[in-house]
C-alpha cells in the first residue's frame, strides 16, 4: 500500500481530494491543513506527501521533504510531490529547492495526480505536461527559496523584524536577504524589488 499524507488549508479541497485518492485499492490517505502539517509528518510515516505549493512562501514545505518517509519506511527520503497553478513560477522554484519529485497543476484531470502519486512513490520524477512551461521558468527565476520567502512576506507588507520573527531568523538576516534580492533581481529597493517578482510571477 502507498501511504499518501494531503496538505492543503481549503477543507473542501482537502476532503475532495482525499475521497479520490482514498478510492484506489493500492493507496491509503490522511490529509491536514498546513498548520498540522508537520506534526502529522512526524507522527505518520508517509510513502508521499501531496503538498499545496502555492502557499509555500507562509509554510514548511522544505521540512515535509525531510520527514516524509521512503516506501522501505526509511526516514528522510525525499517523496514530495506538489499541486501548483499553471502560473506560478516562483511557487515551482520553492518547491524545487525543497526537493519535490512530482509537480502537478491544479487544472489536471485527477488521473494525472494518481499517477503522480505512484510514480513518485516508486522514486520517479513525475511531471504534468501542462507545467513542462513553468518548470524551465521555475528554472531561471534568481531567488532561492529562503529569499522568496522573505519578498513574499515583505510584499504582504511585514516589516523586517516581523519577517525575522516569522522566519525565525535575526534582522540583520533579513536585511542581508533584502540586499541580495534587490541586487539580484536589479531592483532600485525593496518596493521595486516586489513590483519586478510580481510581474514575473515569482510571487
Amino acid at each position: 500500500m502507498i501511504r499518501v499524507l494531503l496538505v492543503h488549508d481549503v477543507r473542501i479541497i482537502r476532503c475532495a481530494l482525499a475521497a479520490l485518492v482514498g478510492k484506489e485499492p493500492d493507496m491509503v490517505i490522511e490529509a491536514t491543513p498546513w498548520r498540522e502539517a508537520v506534526r502529522m509528518t512526524r507522527a505518520l510515516t508517509a510513502d508521499v506527501c501531496v503538498a499545496d505549493a502555492d502557499v509555500a512562501e507562509r509554510s514548511p514545505l522544505g521540512e515535509l521533504t525531510g520527514l516524509s518517509g521512503s516506501p522501505g519506511g526509511k526516514r528522510g527520503a525525499h517523496r514530495l510531490l506538489v499541486l501548483v497553478s499553471q502560473d506560478c513560477p516562483g511557487a515551482l522554484r520553492r518547491a524545487l529547492d525543497a526537493g519535490a519529485q512530482g509537480f502537478v497543476g491544479k487544472d489536471a484531470l485527477p488521473e494525472q495526480l494518481v499517477t503522480g502519486i505512484r510514480r513518485v512513490a516508486k522514486g520517479e520524477r513525475f511531471v504534468d505536461n501542462a507545467l513542462a512551461g513553468t518548470l524551465l521558468q521555475a528554472s531561471e527565476v534568481p531567488l532561492s527559496r529562503r529569499e522568496l520567502m522573505v519578498l513574499s512576506a515583505a510584499a504582504e507588507g511585514a516589516s523586517v523584524p516581523e519577517i525575522a520573527r516569522g522566519l525565525g531568523l535575526s534582522t540583520g538576516t533579513v536585511r542581508n536577504y533584502m540586499s541580495a534580492i534587490t541586487r539580484k533581481t536589479g531592483a532600485r529597493n525593496r518596493v521595486d524589488a516586489i513590483r519586478i517578482s510580481q510581474g514575473a510571477g515569482w510571487l
